[in-house]
């Protein structure tokens, strides 16, 4: 398995009580599988996925990546596997307003222990011409429309030829063309052998991937095929 999620829990305090955001949760996610995880708001969609990417540290279970329990990695050492191992398409982009599309993208070399090298800055440019972006290379976020900055976050997280692409909400905010570009690069890289955790609330979105799971208060309730 590429991703291994065992009986995660994960609790807040609010206003002095804790309130369950996820109540021993187990999932598992092979090579070639691009798996939905679908439920409303506040349900604990994108505490798992936070989880799950080893950004943030469960009260109970274990989250490994191979063989590898993340959780027992120094900060250190679990920042530089996960900007190998993960890429992350997040609602809201997460660019850097000041920097370009090339930097932007090649942003995803920063938890690396060795600066980005020639052959990673030529895949940065394979990946912006392939996203339609190569006149926009210069380009500022500000200066770009939201479906160019998906892209640019699409790019970034394929820069490091990743095992695991998690996902939140990927197409919220983009109309149906953007979003359909999206979900089939999605698709393309879980079927050439990587593996897509997607969180979403949107049936069309959760209709691309091979399985589509679901969310309640905290708990995975049941799973259903999605439709083809």
């Amino acid at each position: 398995m590429l991703l291994s999620i065992n009986d995660v829990s994960k609790s807040y305090e609010v206003d002095g009580r804790a309130v369950a955001a996820l109540s021993s949760v187990s999932l598992e996610l092979a090579p070639g599988r691009f798996v939905a995880l679908k439920g409303r708001s506040g349900c604990g969609k994108s505490t798992l996925l936070l989880s799950a990417g080893g950004l943030l540290r469960p009260d109970g279970g274990s989250v490994r990546w191979g063989n590898i329990d993340i959780y027992a990695l120094s900060p250190e050492e679990r920042a530089a596997l996960r900007a190998r191992e993960v890429g992350f398409v997040f609602q809201q982009f997460h660019l850097v307003p000041y920097l370009s599309v090339l930097e932007n993208v090649l942003a995803a070399t920063l938890g690396l222990s060795t600066d980005a090298t020639p052959a990673t800055a030529h895949r940065a440019h394979e990946l912006i011409d392939r996203f339609g972006l190569s006149d926009r290379v210069t380009h500022r976020p500000s200066q770009l429309s939201v479906g160019e900055r998906q892209r640019t976050a699409l790019a970034r997280a394929l820069l490091n030829r990743p095992q695991v692409i998690l996902a939140d909400e990927p197409t919220g905010n983009l109309d149906a063309q953007s979003a359909a570009v999206v979900l089939d690069e999605l698709a393309s890289f879980a079927h050439a052998g990587g593996a897509v955790l997607l969180v979403t609330h949107e049936a069309e979105a959760a209709a691309r991937a091979d399985e589509c799971l679901n969310m309640e208060a905290g708990r995975l309730v049941g799973a259903a095929a999605a439709a083809v």
